[in-house]
């Protein structure tokens, strides 16, 4: 990056500002001074902080999730302050390379084993596709992350939400309350420094085409409304 003075600073692709993680937007900077309360200059605590205010400040809703370019960006998604797995995880790694932390996206395929007969024959089966999550870097470690679902939908879905102490991975509810299985990853796609957005919109609509209600939009629903 050129800076006055004819200088090149480099930055590190996992620490850099994108079209996608645009963490200088003032609708970034007023979550990010919301969510780090504890005024700790630590960046664990920071991560740790930044996790919850991220899984329980959006809420999570598969139905009505936008894919179109700029509605992708951290920006974007925070001033409509819902979306999927994709969205969280690009509005938290966005927040934790705006302080420093070097993060990237994670993406992978989970099974469901749980979802429920409306939502599974939407999305064609109870794999879900380019389901995202976040790998971020502390004290030289990656650990991976999932700011995703909030925790009252964790309870509706009798779900344990997951914890996250900054030092283990934090990855997929592997069982429910009652210890059924819940998710298990069947495939990695990848990490990637910058969201891979053309590979993960056509790949979602090749494996859930039926969700699709326009090119870039999921369907009407409510993943609430699905337990009536």
């Amino acid at each position: 990056m050129y800076e006055p003075g004819g200088y090149f600073r480099m930055i590190p692709t996992t620490l850099a500002e994108t079209e996608f993680f645009d963490f200088s937007d003032p609708a970034v900077e007023r979550f990010a001074k919301r969510a780090l309360k504890s005024g700790s200059a630590d960046k664990r605590v920071q991560a740790i902080e930044l996790f919850y205010a991220v899984r329980d400040g959006l809420f999570y809703e598969i139905y009505n999730a936008d894919f179109a370019r700029e509605k992708m960006s951290a920006s974007a998604i925070l001033r409509k302050g819902s979306g999927l797995c994709i969205h969280k995880s690009i509005v938290y790694t966005a927040l934790l390379r705006k302080i420093g932390i070097p993060a990237k996206l994670w993406i992978t395929d989970v099974k469901n084993h749980l979802c429920s007969p409306q939502l599974a024959k939407l999305m064609g089966s109870n794999v879900f596709h380019y389901h995202v999550l976040v790998s971020l870097q502390l004290d030289g470690k990656w650990i991976k992350a999932t700011p995703v679902f909030n925790a009252r939908l964790c309870q509706l879905y009798r779900m344990t939400p997951l914890e996250f102490d900054g030092v283990e991975d934090c990855v997929n509810h592997a069982y429910d309350t009652d210890g059924n299985n819940y998710m298990e990853i069947t495939h990695e796609h990848g990490e990637y420094s910058d969201l891979p957005y053309e590979m993960v919109l056509n790949g979602l609509r090749q494996k859930h085409a039926s969700m699709f209600e326009t090119e870039t939009k999921f369907r009407s629903g409510s993943l609430v409304g699905d337990l009536v």
